[in-house]
């Protein structure tokens, strides 16, 4: 039986912001125009292009509705060139075992607030500091800083959190 089939809803990633993105031809530009490709499973979904900025912000909501709990979901951070080449920036994944896991506690009779997982970033993760998934006003949270990978700086801000089916209450 597979972790989410009593749990009714979806996942909505929230793309806040990169910080500290390098520039990565400064010869020709001075600035990216960074866009996040965000993948899990079948599930491709992309940002809006923020212009000549290497600290982006999007704060853009995905849904991903289906998901599977080993599979991590993979961010990359691309910049459209001229002659519409695009270039990879960075790119870094993280793993929703965690948040998943959470959402078996029984939360009628946590305060808001409560911090239910603390997740420390390690050699198995591209945790740039400690994530926490906590009890905010009646639904799981979880902010991520993840480290980009294969570029010189940067790194992604996200926040998790899940989305209740209606159809899916009180079975």
């Amino acid at each position: 039986m597979s972790v989410l089939e009593n749990v009714g809803g979806v996942l909505r990633v929230r793309v806040k912001r990169v910080v500290n993105l390098a520039v990565r031809n400064p010869r020709c530009r001075r600035s990216n125009d960074p866009f996040v490709v965000m993948e899990m499973l079948n599930q491709r979904l992309q940002t809006r292009t923020i212009r000549k900025n290497v600290n982006p912000e999007w704060n853009q909501d995905f849904t991903l509705s289906n998901i599977d709990p080993i599979h991590p979901v993979k961010l990359v951070v691309y910049d459209p060139h001229p002659f519409f080449v695009v270039k990879k920036m960075g790119d870094t994944e993280f793993d929703i075992f965690p948040f998943v896991e959470a959402l078996k506690t029984d939360l009628k009779a946590i305060p808001n607030g409560t911090v239910i997982k603390r997740i420390q970033p390690s050699k198995h993760n591209f945790l740039a500091h400690e994530s926490c998934i906590t009890y905010v006003n009646g639904k799981l949270v979880q902010d991520m800083i993840l480290r980009l990978q294969n570029v010189k700086c940067g790194q992604l801000e996200i926040q998790l959190h899940w989305v209740d089916l209606p159809a899916f209450k009180g079975t």
